[in-house]
């Protein structure tokens, strides 16, 4: 009876499941073996190994890799600091609210931020470095894009350390370890699996971004995200934006497989 009832329950999550994961991923399956006149061939797989789409592909994953690594930096003393702070769950809640905002808005505040008479190049002319060129650049992109990541690195971190058993830490340091030996064998390894899963929410978005591209880095980044839009939107040739997509699944899953839980 109670096994009954488990299934009964399980049934709108396999639902959701099939509609809105499997089908999806069969739709993008179906369409990267069409060309652009709705002809059955292999040639979309062709092209991707081609060196346009090779080096489209090494760039998503360098610029992931960036992403992540200065998101990384960035947001493992932010979540330490944080457990250590009287009001923790305020700091992290207001960490948290910018990922409320529309991805759009922010992305069109930085155009302000970073603009030539914004507030950046006024404060650059304030100290005698004189306007620079911000925006449409690869440094507007990283930092933009670690920005908009950041809570979403912070929060597995801090839920990492926040389940630390601190007894550790303590016997370290009383055994005359330092607090960096304490740090890097100690608190660092206890706390991999919420990097691992920060690691997740930040490279695997990164690989896909599209928008960014367009606003913040005027189209000098291109991913593979931008030319799954590009082949979708403007060439309508949904073959090969599709293929660019299965590719792009296979990614993402290999990455999942690689950084997920080993127990």
């Amino acid at each position: 009876m109670v096994n009954k009832i488990r299934n009964f329950y399980l049934i709108p999550y396999v639902l959701w499941i099939v509609l809105f994961v499997i089908a999806p991923i069969v739709l993008i399956l179906y369409y990267s073996f069409f060309d652009i006149e709705g002809q059955f061939t292999l040639s979309n797989y062709q092209k991707f190994f081609t060196p346009v789409y090779l080096k489209m592909t090494l760039s998503s994953f360098w610029y992931a890799f960036l992403i992540t690594v200065f998101s990384l930096l960035v947001a493992y003393p932010t979540a330490y600091l944080l457990t250590k702070t009287k009001h923790k769950q305020l700091w992290l809640l207001l960490i948290i609210v910018p990922s409320w905002i529309n991805l759009l808005l922010k992305a069109y505040a930085f155009l302000g931020i970073f603009g030539t008479y914004g507030p950046t190049n006024s404060f650059l002319q304030a100290i005698g470095i004189g306007t620079k060129q911000i925006l449409f650049t690869d440094f507007s992109f990283v930092f933009v894009s670690v920005y908009i990541f950041i809570p979403f690195m912070v929060l597995p971190i801090f839920n990492a350390l926040e389940e630390l058993n601190n007894s550790l830490v303590d016997a370290a340091r009383d055994l005359g370890a330092s607090a960096w030996t304490t740090f890097l064998r100690v608190i660092f390894p206890l706390t991999l699996d919420g990097v691992k899963s920060g690691c997740q929410a930040v490279f695997i978005p990164a690989l896909s971004l599209f928008m960014i591209t367009r606003l913040i880095a005027g189209n000098r980044v291109i991913t593979l995200g931008t030319a799954i839009e590009q082949h979708f939107l403007v060439t309508q040739d949904w073959g090969m934006g599709a293929t660019i997509a299965v590719f792009l699944i296979i990614a993402m899953a290999i990455i999942m497989i690689f950084t997920g839980n080993r127990k």
